[in-house]
């Protein structure tokens, strides 16, 4: 499936590290829900991507933004990455499955290192309407393809 924009966005729940589960469909976001899938613990690109996006946090609740951090890992490497990566504010769940993820349109990797996940999604960036139709969808099939966060808050495409 492919995802587009101004079509309904797939369904999405996960489990949070904080021992909730989240739903994209109970999100009710002023604006927009921004869905950050990142490629698992073992990536330093990730964790720069998501400590710009934490520090980023005030600036797009402001704008009506409610934020959520998702990938495969299991709970106890996505609780490592939200305490070793410094995602204090950060929701983060965990256990995206690799249906749900190609559903989104993310790409697939294998691991290529011991310290990797077995298979992973590539990154993605999503902004779904509070409607529950996507607005933007950016796709990667490399870790370091990503939307430039200032620029979504300075043209406040948001």
């Amino acid at each position: 499936m492919s995802v587009k924009p101004r079509q309904p966005a797939p369904k999405l729940e996960v489990r949070t590290v904080d021992g909730d589960t989240w739903n994209l469909e109970s999100s009710r976001p002023a604006a927009f829900t921004m869905i950050g899938a990142y490629r698992s613990l073992h990536c330093a690109m990730c964790k720069n991507y998501l400590g710009e996006l934490e520090a980023k946090l005030p600036a797009f609740e402001k704008l009506g933004v409610e934020v959520i951090a998702v990938s495969v890992d299991s709970a106890e490497r996505a609780a490592r990455a939200k305490a070793e990566w410094g995602l204090a504010r950060m929701r983060v769940g965990y256990g995206l499955s690799i249906d749900t993820a190609r559903q989104w349109g993310l790409f697939i990797s294998g691991a290529q290192k011991e310290s990797e996940t077995d298979e992973f999604s590539e990154p993605g960036l999503f902004l779904v309407k509070a409607d529950g139709t996507l607005y933007t969808a950016s796709i990667a099939n490399t870790p370091w393809a990503r939307p430039p966060l200032d620029q979504m808050l300075e043209c406040e495409v948001v």
